[in-house]
């Protein structure tokens, strides 16, 4: 109940004209309730009958035009109120937490609200993460169920970033401070989900600014149409000509457009994503060209090693040892799978380097291993370590190439100048992914996958999974690049991301959908972030955005397209002692007051009725943009036509059935 007595406290609030003026079309209508109460309560001031048939027409049309602009901050009320209950579930979150805060070799337990950014900090098993920050060592699984909804917790790895309130459930890990107080992930959250009063994106203020000037246009003929009453001798009630002013200007979309807008940004939370802005949302419905990784985006992301295979004269049982210690410190998943693998063939392998030194995995040197002297076990991509080591071995390449070709990931190892073997790795594509991508193909959007794997594995997957183009053997300097390239064919691009090495082209990207377990950088960089850190969330925003503006101009056709059915009724009901304007009277009003009051009622409920469908947006599915354009005539241009006509007609029936002899 609470709930339903702030909405309404706050549709009272947005009555207030500062905030009215926002939305013109409302601005007139508040406007002209103001006037009609002035006329009401003092009519002779303004030469008009005083009789009670007169004044209860005059209070009718009050307290329509009263409703018309209620029911418009409703809308906005309701969308809101919904943005300001996200950001209180989110605030119950935020809570003072003891933090081990190292200083050398020592810790120091410190309150986390004193945490700054580059502390280094010690979180223990059961502890809950007291700020954000990235993992610099150890491991561990994480349960991130109050931000995600997730209660399966989720592996973190060395360089991946946690989120404050989060909570370590197994082992212990250093992390890095990567946020002031009041800065970290949950605050900026609260922000953008409670700031839904946000600035209007480019097409709402070009929409806005639309029916801004037709309300003008409107306002100039209602006045011409009041001096064209005393030119035929025979003026016009000044009540009706505020009713015929408001019936005629697009109240259905003006009244709507606000709480659209907020909607949008709600509707993505409802996806667990958080969009900085209106402006993200609005750009993900124009989007054709979409950049995608192949790992966790096309393909399930859980790549597991699942055989080894020596080279000729390599015993199998050292070829596992030297898979096993070039992983032993690996903290990447695909380490960590190599390691499993090996133990579960032979549990008798050493648990320490052995005096070796682990040289970790970077999108710069594109391979990862061990050294000692002169001596090193390194694995990486095949055309790295030839390159590095100028090696050639026919073998080997014959056997990647083979693996490759069924979709798996080669891995060759190198010892000591000398190609040892291949560690095969496979991920399986996601369920539904061809059917996703053939929907973005349905709405012209042109699909382009980056990977590091090489340009047999990559033709694979993109033919398997119905890619458009493919980038093979590609670093995050590529991405940027395609970036750059699609945009300079004047395309609107999307991409998804979650390294520091992804952020440049994340920030350029149209719509940069960063990951919530992706580092700080890339979070900072992108305008959207995705709780769940499931990369084919970027589809999901597309077919968000694409709603909404459908959603939008739908409205905004049938609102402009009911005002013609309105002509037909307040026209001929104004100029009933112009027999040659009967001919338009199609619906047979005979009562001229009774067909306006009838036309205001429609005009006034109409709005709540579509409340509904604007927070929900208009049903979409994908298909081009002329078949969406024929939908959207037929339906909503055609419906917005007919609709009116019928509705009017049975409030005019019912008005006179009630005994309303106006």
């Amino acid at each position: 109940m609470n709930r339903y007595i702030e909405i309404l406290l706050l549709t009272l609030k947005y009555f207030s004209p500062v905030r009215e003026v926002k939305n013109p079309v409302m601005f007139i209508t508040e406007i002209s309730t103001v006037v009609a109460l002035f006329i009401t309560i003092f009519p002779t001031a303004f030469n008009l009958p005083s009789t009670s048939t007169y004044l209860q027409f005059y209070t009718a049309v009050v307290i329509l035009l009263f409703l018309t602009v209620f029911f418009s901050n409703l809308s906005w009320a309701i969308s809101e109120g919904k943005s300001q209950a996200i950001a209180a579930s989110l605030q119950k979150f935020k809570k003072e937490t003891t933090a081990h805060l190292k200083k050398g070799e020592i810790l120091v337990d410190v309150k986390s609200t004193d945490l700054i950014k580059d502390d280094i900090v010690v979180v223990n098993k059961n502890e809950a993460i007291p700020m954000d920050g990235e993992i610099i060592e150890g491991s561990g699984y994480v349960n991130e169920s109050n931000i995600t909804g997730e209660s399966r917790p989720s592996l973190k790895v060395l360089g991946d970033s946690v989120t404050a309130t989060t909570t370590l459930v197994t082992d212990h890990i250093i992390i890095k401070v990567t946020s002031n107080p009041g800065e970290t992930f949950i605050d900026q959250m609260i922000k953008i989900v409670a700031s839904a009063r946000r600035e209007k994106t480019p097409n709402e203020i070009a929409l806005t600014t639309f029916l801004s000037g037709i309300t003008l246009v409107f306002l100039i003929v209602a006045a011409l149409i009041f001096s064209m009453g005393y030119f035929f001798l025979n003026p016009i009630d000044i009540m009706i000509i505020i009713v015929l002013l408001i019936a005629l200007i697009p109240t259905t979309i003006g009244g709507l457009l606000p709480a659209i807008g907020v909607a949008a940004i709600n509707k993505v939370s409802e996806f667990n994503i958080i969009a900085k802005s209106g402006r993200a949302v609005e750009n993900a419905g124009d989007i054709d060209t979409i950049i995608l990784d192949k790992t966790g985006t096309v393909t399930m992301g859980e790549r597991e090693a699942t055989k080894f295979y020596p080279n000729s004269g390599v015993d199998y049982t050292e070829f596992q040892r030297m898979c096993l210690l070039s992983s032993l410190q690996d903290q990447t998943k695909e380490g960590m799978s190599i390691v499993k693998l090996a133990k579960r063939e032979n549990p008798n392998l050493p648990d320490t380097l052995e005096g070796y030194r682990f040289e970790p995995f970077s999108a710069e040197t594109r391979y990862s291993g061990i050294f000692k002297g002169d001596e090193y076990v390194v694995k990486g991509a095949l055309k790295t370590l030839k390159s590095k080591y100028s090696l050639q071995d026919t073998f080997i390449e014959a056997l990647c190439k083979e693996i490759s070709s069924r979709g798996g990931t080669a891995l060759p190892v190198v010892s000591n100048g000398k190609f040892v073997g291949v560690i095969e790795l496979n991920d399986m594509l996601k369920p539904g992914i061809r059917e996703r991508l053939s929907s973005l193909k349905s709405m012209n959007i042109k699909t382009i996958m980056c990977t590091g794997d090489d340009e047999v594995t990559a033709s694979y997957i993109s033919a398997e999974s119905g890619i458009d183009e493919y980038i093979a053997n590609s670093t995050p300097m590529d991405k940027y690049e395609v970036v750059l390239k699609e945009k300079g064919k004047q395309r609107m691009v999307a991409m998804v991301g979650d390294g520091t090495n992804d952020a440049p082209a994340l920030s350029r990207a149209d719509v940069g959908l960063a990951m919530n377990n992706g580092t700080q950088s890339a979070k900072e960089a992108a305008n959207m972030i995705d709780l769940d850190s499931d990369p084919t969330k970027l589809m999901d925003v597309i077919f968000i955005g694409k709603q909404i503006l459908i959603t939008r101009g739908a409205l905004t056709t049938f609102s402009i397209a009911n005002d013609i059915s309105k002509y037909f009724v307040i026209i001929p009901a104004m100029f009933f002692f112009v027999p040659q304007l009967a001919f338009i009277n199609i619906l047979d009003l005979q009562n001229p007051i009774l067909a306006i009051t009838a036309a205001l009622i429609f005009n006034t409920i109409v709005i709540p009725f579509l409340i509904p469908l604007a927070l929900r947006g208009v049903r979409f599915k994908p298909s081009s943009l002329n078949s969406l354009l024929k939908r959207n005539l037929l339906i909503y241009g055609l419906g917005g036509v007919i609709l009116p006509f019928i509705a009017i007609k049975i409030i005019y029936i019912a008005l006179s059935a009630g005994g309303v002899v106006w």
